[in-house]
């Protein structure tokens, strides 16, 4: 017994040594550093064929990057643990979140059996291996995902909790729990993150539509480049030395042009387009051989642009002359009616030449308005607007002075065609005896032949501003608004009116209006730099520069209510009259009537709110239409004038609205609504 005793203790030891023995060599093996093993891993998922990596298909594939190690960021919380164990550690957690994941994942479909959590669940992967995948980029996760680094430290604790897991079973169900809480918190991340990546890639698809989106026009964008590059070869000198080049291109240009006529957009475009394009980017490909110095190429691209900025400027004077040529060049139409009406009104017998109610002419409780003009049609608007929004027509009393070529005309007009209830009166500016050169320095200087040839003699090469050429300023109808007091002398009030204007409301409240001691009623202007004194008058001149403001205010003529008293007492004329005569020599000023009004009537304006006259619609397109409706009268200054094929279409109906084309006359002489907007 006593022998058998010591013989089963050393078969024991026989046995158990090498178990022992074996366990710590194993210990060891996994305890060395892990690149070996992680090659090993990587090597046996994967072979190498021509230089490529490729998997094989036989083994689970994991993402290799999920087996790299973390950078040093994620240790900093304990730096007393070696580097080897740490990353032995994070390698198997991550393979083990991962795996798990992933079969849950698979479980889930698995369950539900739908196609659909299908594909929710394979893009879940593509996420967790993403996500894990930046676990080891501390420094973008320190930027991008807080989450991210969050999760980063529950590792750090992890390893931590389980380099200790030999002490005590404590130790190891502390580190079980710790394994779980972080295993929810990484799929709590991994959802979170499925979620950011999806919503970039939705924008990232986004961005890549709108980069696909083509101009309609980049066809044609694209011919005409080449044209341009094509007249370039044509004039370098390497190129003109080899002519079966230059015929060549030629013929591809001509190509191109015949391809191009006159589209704007690709659809235009004929079916050869196509290859028009590409024959003459080959051209140009060859050109590119026998010119290949890009500093000659810029020069002659720089000369050409040269070139065609000089065309353009020409051009556009061009423009601007013909807009004014066309604006001051009288409709055919327009040109009928008069004729047609004159030759009605000699027609008549005297007794039918006479306009009712001419007692009202001279009563100054009326309102009366002064209208000079030539346009018979422009005039009949004034009046027909300013009658349909009078509360009262009988009260208002409308002075139309016109020259010798249109007085029958005009009168015919108004006796065919009388305002509803209203006055009117036409009056010939030649029947004016007292109006003469020997009392208006104005007249003197137009009648004189240095002024004709100021206006009309080579004015277009000379100075820049064809306004120089507008007969309007050699007509003293123009000027007549600096008469009134003599015009009405027996008037205490009354409000001058273009014949480019339309009244939208009645004027009755101007009448009563308080000046304040000031002789005339304006709407000012300064709202924009231009419309200041300095854009008018010349001060340079030490006349000018003393007496007024640069800066001053300026106003329009249009709309004004004028009081005569007031003008009588001032002597306003003769303020004209003095300024003028200092202008002989169109030293202060050169043209127009508001220059010498802004002068004549400095601190001497009274300011009206803006709403009674709203200017611009015969030049701005941009003019507001709130600012229109509520106005009471919109004037259209400028060229485009609203009974012109060139005036501005959105703007047409105010106008248009006031004038009956059912009218025998404006038959006859074919006059028809233009089109509106």
């Amino acid at each position: 017994m006593k022998l058998r005793k010591p013989v089963l203790f050393l078969l024991l030891l026989t046995v158990f040594a090498p178990i022992v023995l074996y366990t710590d060599t194993l210990g060891t093996y996994f305890t060395s550093p892990s690149s070996s093993r992680t090659e090993f891993i990587e090597d046996l998922s994967t072979f190498t064929f021509g230089g490529d990596v490729r998997p094989l298909n036989v083994l689970p594939q994991e993402s290799s990057t999920s087996l790299k190690e973390p950078r040093g960021d994620v240790y900093s919380e304990n730096s007393s643990h070696s580097l080897s164990n740490a990353s032995d550690t994070l390698s198997s957690e991550d393979a083990r979140k991962t795996r798990q994941l992933t079969e849950e994942s698979m479980k889930h479909q698995t369950a539900t059996g739908s196609s659909n959590d299908g594909v929710e669940v394979a893009m879940n992967g593509s996420h967790i291996s993403q996500v894990t995948d930046n676990l080891h980029e501390p420094q973008q996760t320190d930027k991008t995902s807080p989450k991210l680094v969050s999760a980063g430290k529950n590792e750090s604790i992890a390893m931590e909790t389980s380099s200790k897991k030999k002490t005590s079973p404590t130790d190891s169900n502390q580190t079980l729990d710790s394994t779980k809480t972080e295993t929810r918190h990484d799929q709590r991340t991994v959802q979170t993150s499925g979620k950011v990546v999806s919503g970039e890639t939705a924008r990232g698809k986004d961005e890549e539509r709108n980069a696909q989106i083509v101009p309609p026009d980049a066809r044609v964008r694209q011919l005409k480049d080449q044209l341009i590059r094509a007249k370039v070869y044509l004039s370098l000198s390497a190129t003109r030395s080899n002519p079966h080049f230059i015929r060549e291109l030629r013929l591809r240009i001509k190509e191109v042009l015949r391809a191009l006529g006159e589209a704007t957009k690709d659809s235009d475009l004929s079916r050869s387009a196509n290859e028009k394009l590409k024959a003459m980017e080959q051209t140009l490909a060859k050109g590119k051989q026998i010119q290949d110095d890009c500093a000659t190429i810029v020069k002659k691209l720089r000369a050409m642009l040269h070139s065609a900025e000089e065309q353009l400027r020409v051009h556009k004077k061009q423009t601007l002359y013909l807009t004014h040529l066309t604006a001051k060049t009288l409709p055919k139409g327009l040109h009928c009616l008069p004729l047609r009406l004159s030759t009605e009104y000699f027609k008549l017998n005297s007794s039918q030449q006479h306009f009712p109610h001419q007692e009202n002419l001279e009563n100054p409780k009326l309102y009366h308005y002064a209208l000079f003009s030539d346009n018979i049609l422009a005039a009949a608007v004034v009046v027909n607007s300013t009658v349909s929004h009078a509360k009262d027509p009988s009260k208002h009393v409308f002075h139309i002075v016109t020259d010798r070529l249109n007085f029958a005309a005009m009168r015919m007009w108004f006796l065919a065609n009388p305002p509803k209830y209203a006055t009117v009166d036409v009056q010939n500016v030649e029947e004016f005896t007292w109006l003469n050169s020997s009392y208006s320095p104005v007249l003197k200087q137009l009648n004189s032949q240095s002024m004709i040839d100021y206006y009309f003699r080579s004015r277009a090469d000379s100075d820049p501003n064809v306004k120089f050429r507008n007969p309007k300023y050699l007509s003293i109808m123009n000027h007549l608004r600096f008469y009134l007091p003599e015009i009405f002398p027996k008037l205490d009030k009354v409000l001058f009116l273009d014949d480019d204007i339309v009244v939208q409301k009645d004027l009755g409240g101007l009448w009563s209006l308080d000046l304040k001691g000031k002789v005339i009623g304006v709407v000012e202007t300064c709202g924009e730099s231009f419309h200041r004194f300095d854009r008018y008058l010349n001060f340079s001149n030490p006349l000018i520069s003393k007496n007024f403001d640069p800066r001053a205010c300026g106003w329009a003529f249009g709309m004004n209510i004028i009081d005569l008293n007031e003008w009588r007492r001032q002597n306003i004329t003769e303020v004209y009259h003095s300024w003028q005569n200092r202008n002989h020599e169109r030293q202060l000023w050169k043209l127009g009537t508001l220059p010498p009004g802004l002068i004549t009537f400095w601190k001497r304006t009274y300011a009206l709110d803006r709403s009674w006259h709203v200017l611009g619609l015969g030049y701005n397109p941009n003019v507001s239409q709130k600012d229109i409706q509520r106005a009471a009268v919109i004037h259209y200054n400028g060229n485009l004038k609203p009974w012109l094929e060139i005036s501005i279409p959105k703007f047409r109906d105010y106008w248009s609205k006031f004038v009956d084309y059912d009218q025998a006359f404006l038959r006859e002489c074919n006059i028809n609504k233009l089109g509106g907007s």
